[in-house]
């Protein structure tokens, strides 16, 4: 298909390692497709373990003089980094809608927001601080120094394919380590651009390494978290692959930051916006047609805003548009794969099944094609319903109704998974209370998403 880029030479489809472009050693490929359409847009290589440990001798050669640059340098290098980003946003964008699917001004925010991560880390680089403390003996001082940790293994999702890079690739460059990322299998170019960005920053041969791997996944994500060069793993994804890749990092005790799957509750308590909890709820549960780890799974409402939220939130869905992110007028996109597809669809018949009422959707889009699902607005949730207790990651409103806070408290606390949670309230004691009762890491407090680059939750640079 013909790519519509100003600047072609950012679609690469090679490996990005020790400053090279390269190929898988056995010459395989893999096809990376439009979800919207299922055309094949580009072939990348299918690397095995063989080629992911040259990726890790290159990261390895690289840090020993990487890490003896300067704090300053480094920034320079990560703010170039970052204007580059800048500079290339509509065809970084465009690439994202070509490889995930997501509206074009969905992708553009995101590069802005990955970007976001380069600039600040460029910033905090120079500020990687020590300590010193007095001891117990007069004579003696106690001094802690900042060191890179060494070769870091960053494991990037699919649905923020640029983001969610830079994330992990800012912190672990601004404090001298050096990286390889396994791109997600589903977008790999989104991946393979930033890494020609980096290349065109300047950063030294081996310090940003990029491999692509579909089939092979398991064997590279086990050659990560096993081998003993590798000091650092970061990965987002699915909580099963999390336990999976942790245990396998212990054989090697090594440092972990993981971002698993989630199963977050909204809550909309009476005293409310409701407004502003609609608006909240949009953000939340349908960007990226619910494909976020983050995004609202239960939404649970106070029964005496009950019917009147639910009139605002189906009259909200309406007005959304399903198609192609390449046109003007779509707000939601395909869903990645077909198994998402059934997957969603599998969630919504069991809750009609058991009761639940549907309001709007609740079937595929097969006119658009395989990979589209309808936004979806059920009622009268209950539980022992699947989503209640499994992650949807696809556009489903399910909303339940609760009588107390008390009883808000443990629908929302009834999960294995605690990733976030959200909740709506006028009342300033309220807001303080429910914020220390959910039993989850992230909360919003009368907001439905929280992601700036200042957020603590992200990685430091130490």
């Amino acid at each position: 298909m013909e790519l519509k880029l100003e600047d072609p030479s950012l679609l690469k489809t090679e490996c990005y390692v020790a400053g090279r472009w390269v190929g898988a050693r056995s010459g395989k490929q893999f096809s990376v497709d439009n979800p919207s359409t299922c055309d094949v847009v580009a072939k990348c290589p299918e690397f095995d373990s063989v080629d992911t440990e040259s990726a890790i001798g290159s990261a390895k050669n690289a840090f020993n003089s990487f890490r003896k640059t300067t704090p300053r340098s480094r920034a320079t290098l990560l703010r170039r980094w970052y204007e580059l980003m800048i500079e290339n946003v509509e065809d970084l964008a465009y690439i994202i809608t070509l490889e995930n699917g997501k509206p074009l001004a969905d992708s553009r925010t995101e590069v802005r927001y990955a970007a976001s991560f380069l600039e600040w880390f460029s910033e905090e680089a120079p500020r990687i601080y020590g300590d010193t403390m007095q001891a117990t003996n007069p004579s003696c001082r106690i001094v802690t120094l900042r060191e890179p940790v060494g070769v870091c293994g960053l494991i990037a999702p699919w649905n923020f394919p640029a983001a969610m890079i830079t994330r992990k690739a800012g912190p672990a460059l601004a404090a001298g380590c050096t990286i390889v990322v396994k791109a997600p299998g589903e977008t790999p170019l989104t991946a393979l651009a930033l890494a020609e960005l980096a290349h065109r920053a300047g950063f030294p041969a081996g310090v940003v390494n990029v491999i692509t791997t579909l089939e092979n996944t398991a064997d590279v994500g086990r050659i990560l978290t096993t081998h003993p060069t590798i000091k650092k793993v970061s990965f987002t994804g699915s909580t099963g692959v999390g336990k999976l890749l942790m245990s396998q990092s212990a054989s090697t005790l090594k440092k972990l930051s993981f971002e698993l799957g989630g199963n977050a509750p909204f809550i909309v308590f009476e005293d409310a916006d409701l407004d502003a909890a609609v608006r909240g709820l949009m953000a939340s549960k349908f960007r990226i047609s619910g494909q976020t780890c983050v995004c609202a799974n239960r939404i649970l409402v106070h029964r005496d805003v009950y019917d009147e939220f639910l009139v605002k939130v189906v009259e909200a869905v309406r007005a959304f548009v399903v198609g192609d992110g390449f046109k003007e007028e779509t707000t939601h996109g395909p869903l990645v794969h077909d198994r998402a597809v059934a997957k969603v669809h599998e969630h919504v018949t069991d809750a009609v099944t058991k009761g639940a009422r549907l309001l709007l959707g609740g079937e595929p889009l097969t006119h658009l094609g395989p990979n589209y699902f309808g936004l979806t607005v059920l009622a009268d949730m209950r539980p022992g319903m699947k989503i209640c207790h499994e992650e949807t990651f696809g556009p489903v409103a399910a909303v339940f109704a609760f009588e107390s806070e008390q009883e808000a408290i443990a629908l929302a606390n009834d999960s294995n998974v605690g990733l976030a949670g959200y909740f709506y309230s006028k009342d300033v004691t309220r807001c303080w209370r429910i914020a220390e009762a959910l039993e989850v890491g992230m909360v919003g407090v009368n907001v439905g998403k929280y992601s700036p680059c200042t957020f603590i939750f992200f990685e430091k640079p130490h």
